[in-house]
């Protein structure tokens, strides 16, 4: 019998097929203390290796098999979760598989979650704005191999519009490819700019023909990721309950 997950994590409200099943991480919960306190699930971060190892273990008694740990770069890289080792260089899963978990950790960057609306297929990015200006969600959708219009998708709780401040050569990276996105910039009087990434995630998807159906309202606001911040996302299999976070 699998634990209850601790109430403090998220549960995504999503029209994902009832086989799917999503779960967001906070910081409650685990054994770590000081910065980390108390579910760190890092093990990149300097924490204590038995406190991450006892967080995961924590993380594992609500799922139906262990998260398919990846090593995340910011990169765009995709790969199947069934074949992902702690070591594997990806920033983007996705799996068929009943009882398999995706799975990504995020800290300012956005976890974003797919599926398609019959439950058969699952994938999930891990977002930041190396990834997105990359082409994770393209490369994500491509590897979902089911047509845009059938999947839908989850944008998790990431930094705010009105607290990430990014340079000239972010704004680039994003307008020179595509001059909409010049509206997720808000300038500033130093010459930097606050960037929404929810915003430009959403215009990638759009772009790329998924519906996108999340985040929450409260996500949106300057200090919704303050909430969020550092919490683990993954995201489980179609066909058996697992759990995404």
């Amino acid at each position: 019998m699998r634990s209850r997950p601790h109430p403090d994590w998220i549960t995504p409200d999503w029209p994902a097929g009832r086989r799917v099943r999503a779960l967001i991480t906070t910081r409650g919960g685990g054994v770590s203390s000081g910065k980390f306190a108390s579910l760190n699930l890092s093990t990149q971060v300097g924490d204590d290796p038995r406190c991450v190892a006892r967080n995961r273990a924590i993380l594992r008694a609500c799922l139906p098999a262990e998260p398919a740990w990846m090593k995340q770069v910011h990169g765009t890289a995709v790969i199947d979760a069934t074949r992902a080792t702690p070591d594997t260089e990806a920033d983007a899963a996705v799996t068929g598989d009943p009882g398999a978990v995706c799975a990504v950790m995020t800290a300012d960057c956005l976890p974003l979650l797919l599926s398609d609306r019959a439950g058969k297929r699952v994938g999930i990015a891990h977002a930041g704005w190396r990834g997105l200006a990359g082409g994770v969600i393209e490369n994500v959708v491509q590897a979902m191999q089911l047509p845009p219009q059938d999947l839908i998708a989850y944008i998790g709780p990431g930094i705010g519009a009105r607290r990430y401040e990014v340079g000239e050569d972010v704004r680039k990276a994003f307008v020179g490819r595509d001059s909409a996105a010049a509206k997720s910039f808000a300038p500033r009087q130093d010459g930097t700019y606050f960037a929404d990434l929810y915003d430009l995630a959403r215009q990638r998807l759009a772009a790329a023909g998924v519906a996108e159906t999340g985040p929450p309202a409260e996500w949106r606001a300057s200090s919704g990721w303050r909430k969020a911040r550092a919490w683990q996302r993954l995201l489980g299999s179609p066909r058996r309950p697992s759990r995404v976070a």
